[in-house]
């Protein structure tokens, strides 16, 4: 699952001009397994936008999780990992796909562990497309689509730094500092659980935050609930699904027909 991170930074410079950072992957303290939950997508003053399943399966070794939510408009928002969790967790490939009136753009987006990339969009105003296609120098700890996962196994008193790729929508590596910002109680039926909140704030570097702020679309701070009694679970996420305005992320139960 991922806390989007695309805004309008400046041109990439040439491959190679800019160091990467170096990352350590995060150390597996909670084994992934199967999952299917559900999921609903709102804005942040509850309105309903969308409702969605986080599929989670194994096979050969490595685990494959695909996030989707549908809209009321046809819009379509689906993103895919697969990832290995040998002692420590490790990005494989990634797939985001964005379509419909609720995005600025149609985008479809691939990345490999191998840093190989390829983008498509489309302009919803004049249907102009787009390709870009690359490959990029990744550190250990890309996390597309795993900031759930990386959130549970991440220590709660301490904070971590992970990288992403933004699409934006030439790709662009970033840093990401997730920081423990208190604790919250919720509620499941009439039991009190306490959750820790995670900040997630995007790390631009001088040359990217000079032109954020010069465009003045810097990404907001996203953040995430997770509940981290026995063993740690999510609750609810708040930030850019994508690019556009903060929605939020909170688990459905499923309902019965009358």
């Amino acid at each position: 699952m991922t806390l989007a991170l695309a805004t309008a930074f400046p041109s990439p410079t040439a491959h190679g001009s800019v160091p990467v950072p170096e990352g350590a992957p995060i150390p597996v303290r909670y084994v992934e397994g199967t999952v299917h939950g559900f999921l609903e997508l709102t804005t942040e003053a509850g309105a309903l936008l969308a409702h969605g399943d986080l599929l989670q399966t194994a096979a050969r070794g490595r685990m494959a999780s695909r996030m989707m939510f549908h809209f009321g408009d046809a819009s379509v928002f689906e993103e895919t990992v697969t990832y290995t969790q040998h002692g420590v967790f490790a990005l494989e490939t990634y797939h985001l796909v964005q379509s419909g009136p609720a995005f600025a753009e149609d985008l479809d987006a691939s990345l490999s562990r191998s840093g190989s990339y390829l983008v498509k969009t489309k302009s919803h105003k004049d249907g102009e497309e787009h390709r870009y296609e690359g490959t990029l120098t990744l550190p250990a700890d890309v996390y597309n689509g795993m900031l759930v996962i990386v959130a549970k196994n991440v220590p709660a008193r301490d904070s971590t730094t992970v990288h992403l790729v933004a699409f934006t929508p030439q790709p662009r590596l970033i840093s990401l500092e997730i920081t423990p910002s208190g604790s919250q109680k919720v509620l499941v039926g009439r039991q009190e659980e306490t959750s820790v909140k995670l900040t997630l704030k995007p790390k631009l570097g001088v040359l990217l935050a000079l032109g954020a702020k010069a465009t003045g679309k810097a990404p907001p701070d996203s953040y995430m609930w997770i509940v981290t009694d026995d063993v740690p679970a999510f609750v609810r996420s708040e930030g850019p699904l994508y690019s556009g305005p903060v929605w939020r992320i909170t688990l459905a139960s499923p309902g019965w027909p009358k």
